[in-house]
């Protein structure tokens, strides 16, 4: 099955998953983006997105005042669009894997990105990607599809996931490099 969603609990290790994942699978051509926190003294403020090819931005950051809010973050949709959404539509045409992370609240106030989001899972290309466990109707779409393999990332399973999951993603006949 081409089309893999990772299920889990805020700070479980999604983000490190993919990011193993992307190690592990680097002999092929992987397309696709991951967020990492910003953080000052400490204190979390906001959230960087960063492409596999390289390109980054400011997804969120307390201190904006423009763009939809979730808790005490601002959103930059036309950032997440310019750097995120721009390289998965890139990714559907050159990259054999493409990884997300993640589909959440604050990426599905990008309508494009709630656009481009069916076409990878319906490409030929294997997709991993992150997502929240709290029910979000979009996300519980994507979950429900019959194309999906959903795995619940915990704190048992993450560390023999990231191997597996690639090993099984190597063997597959269709994965181009």
């Amino acid at each position: 099955m081409n089309n893999i969603l990772l299920e889990g609990d805020p700070g479980v290790g999604k983000t490190t998953l993919i990011l193993k994942i992307s190690e592990l699978l680097s002999n092929h051509k992987i397309g696709g983006f991951f967020t990492r926190e910003i953080r000052d003294s400490g204190r979390r403020v906001g959230f960087r997105i960063e492409t596999f090819s390289g390109e980054s931005g400011i997804l969120s950051h307390i201190k904006f005042t423009d763009g939809p809010q979730v808790g005490r973050y601002h959103v930059d949709v036309p950032q997440f669009e310019q750097i995120a959404v721009r390289e998965l539509e890139t990714a559907l045409v050159e990259a054999a894997i493409i990884l997300i992370d993640e589909i959440g609240k604050m990426e599905l106030f990008s309508e494009r990105f709630k656009r481009v989001l069916p076409r990878c899972f319906d490409s030929n290309q294997v997709i991993i990607a992150s997502v929240m466990s709290r029910p979000f109707p979009y996300v519980d779409r994507l979950k429900a599809r019959p194309d999906v393999n959903l795995i619940k990332v915990s704190m048992k399973n993450r560390n023999d996931l990231g191997a597996n999951l690639a090993e099984e993603i190597s063997n597959l006949n269709n994965l181009e490099n």
